[in-house]
């Protein structure tokens, strides 16, 4: 049984190869990287990139993939669209990490962390369909950390995971219930912040319901 699993970035490879090994031992990945797509996807907008999705999408389970993880935020909800085109599971890697979100919330409000600004609309739009449609106003604050993304394309990934970390920290404890790192590249992140507020990031989550997938649909 294998999960391809659609990248907009190769650093997440070994993230998710090792997050396999730990907690699904057996479950067979192929990574497809295209570094193009965020880019356009940037430029452009999600839906530019929409047939590319698709198309890779679709070789990915020609090739025998029984399910597909987007691990790109931005993308996800465009790869969504195609799963009853493609008739195998199509899954975001960060609808687990909003359902979490949305539930355990509390009274406080949810901080929506990102690098790229394009992610926070499909995040947004991700929370509101896991809260049942309701208006995310007092429920959801972002919060953009303006240069971090360039340091992570010049490859200083410990000043990108640095910059983030000290973003979430400046999270007022008194008012965040929760905070959300909107991107599978902020993970590591989570582990340089002092803040008392949980932390939740897509790839554990996201993989775990994609094994389950694959499991339901092999």
């Amino acid at each position: 049984m294998t999960l391809a699993l659609l990248h907009t970035s190769p650093v997440h490879v070994p993230v998710f190869d090792g997050l396999r090994d730990r907690h699904h031992p057996g479950l067979d990945l192929r990574h497809v990287v295209a570094e193009e797509l965020l880019v356009r996807a940037r430029a452009e907008g999600p839906d530019a990139v929409a047939g590319a999705v698709r198309d890779l999408l679709a070789e990915a389970v020609a090739d025998g993939a029984s399910a597909v993880l987007c691990t790109c935020s931005t993308l996800g909800g465009v790869a969504e669209r195609h799963a009853d085109e493609l008739g195998v599971p199509v899954l975001r890697v960060d609808r687990p990490m909003a359902a979490e979100a949305v539930r355990t919330r509390g009274r406080g409000r949810i901080v929506v962390v990102a690098s790229v600004e394009s992610t926070l609309a499909p995040t947004l739009d991700l929370l509101r369909e896991e809260a049942g449609d309701r208006d995310l106003a007092p429920m959801v604050a972002t919060l953009l950390v303006r240069g971090a993304w360039d340091r992570f394309l010049a490859g200083d990934h410990d000043g990108y995971l640095d910059a983030v970390a000290a973003a979430v920290d400046s999270v007022d404890p008194t008012d965040g219930g929760v905070v959300v790192l909107a991107q599978a590249s902020m993970t590591d992140a989570a582990a340089r912040t002092t803040t008392p507020l949980p932390v939740l990031s897509s790839p554990r989550l996201g993989l775990a319901a994609a094994a389950g997938a694959v499991l339901r649909h092999g």
